[in-house]
């Protein structure tokens, strides 16, 4: 049994209840707390750190290549794909008017795709059409056949340039927002489970492991790829990145954050070392898991893919392995809803979560 002086405090009744401390709980609750500063706040986070993709992406400032939003706009049409595009976009500014560059490590160093065909090169003038009311831009896509050579990716065809977007320091931007949590009175659980919950009319109950429960008025799941123990109606499969970085390369030439194969791959330089993560299109099936682990099949697959691509002629030795699990659906939109009279869900980020999930924290914060 708890104490009086635990039920009084850790355990009391809050207000709304956060479940998972990633990107888009903290982000919800900062907007909640900013706009209802009188309501108890509680973020419940089964780790001892924030895990699932957070904390294990790729550091990547980004809101699409040219290929993925084109494939976008065939599968889900215009609109759709214009007001994520849209989302993304402010979700980044947003994290720039928070945070200061050098706190986060942001570098708006360019973003560029690496295309091999002609054909999205046609595309590219009313691509950038539609998207000038949202980057300001009337070029946000150029081709830069110059940069090729110079960051030394002798075996690509064609260079997209995207000057909006950049990376930062993914673990740096979670500590800011942990911080700013705190700054505002959110409270937290770490390395706490929750079991189940259970609503009535007054309240909701969210028991958790170490046989205590807490109750709330709301609760909202912020859970993304790990929801669907949950929410079992909801389209959400989880997606496995598989990334690794190399040790130090001298006089490497590539600077900036790269896609290719529509988002598939994707690599960039972190200081002197090449970060590459992807490839799950080489095995779908396998990487359809919550289960934090590499499997040798991608891991050689992916320093292949930095022997021919990225390094031509160059010697490297890999420094670091991991992954993260990401959450798809039949659709890219996000899940950002009611669900019953007390709960919410704000999940399936596609893979876009450090730019998602600053505005999926305000369209949360409208419904509640």
């Amino acid at each position: 049994m708890n104490s009086i002086w635990e039920l009084d405090t850790f355990y009391r009744k809050r207000d709304i209840i956060i479940i998972g401390a990633g990107f888009s709980g903290l982000w919800t609750a900062i907007v909640i707390k900013e706009k209802y500063p009188e309501k108890s706040v509680l973020i419940v986070e089964r780790n001892a750190i924030p895990l699932g993709a957070s904390t294990r992406n790729a550091g990547f400032a980004c809101f699409g290549s040219l290929t993925e939003i084109i494939a976008d706009s065939e599968k889900m049409g215009w609109e759709q794909t214009l007001k994520l595009i849209k989302m993304r976009f402010e979700g980044l500014q947003k994290i720039r008017h928070y945070f200061k560059n050098d706190e986060i490590d942001f570098e708006l160093e360019g973003g560029y795709e690496i295309v091999n065909n002609e054909e999205p090169l046609t595309h590219i003038d009313s691509v950038n059409e539609k998207l000038k009311t949202i980057t300001g831009l009337d070029k946000t896509y150029s081709l830069k056949q110059n940069k090729i050579k110079e960051f030394g990716l002798g075996k690509s065809e064609f260079l997209i340039e995207n000057p909006c977007e950049g990376s930062l320091h993914s673990g740096k931007l979670l500590q800011k927002l942990l911080e700013k949590c705190h700054e505002l009175k959110v409270e937290f659980l770490f390395g706490t489970e929750v079991l189940k919950i259970e609503e009535r009319t007054e309240d909701a109950e969210v028991y958790l492991s170490g046989d205590v429960s807490v109750k709330a008025g709301k609760v909202i799941y912020c859970t993304n790829a790990f929801t669907s123990k949950f929410l079992e109606k909801e389209n959400i499969v989880p997606a496995r990145g598989q990334v690794l970085l190399t040790e130090p390369i001298d006089g490497l030439k590539l600077k900036g954050t790269f896609h290719y194969d529509e988002g598939y791959y994707y690599f960039r330089n972190l200081g002197n070392r090449i970060l590459l993560g992807g490839g799950r299109n080489q095995d779908f099936k396998t990487e359809e898991t919550i289960a934090f682990e590499t499997t040798e099949f991608l891991q050689n697959h992916l320093e292949n893919f930095l022997r021919e691509i990225i390094l031509p002629y160059k010697d490297f030795k890999i420094a670091l392995r991991w992954s993260g699990i990401m959450a798809m659906g039949l659709e890219k939109t996000p899940i950002v809803k009611q669900i019953s009279e007390r709960q919410f869900c704000a999940v399936r980020l596609s893979g876009m979560g450090v730019a998602l999930a600053p505005e999926i924290g305000k369209e949360i914060a409208k419904m509640i």
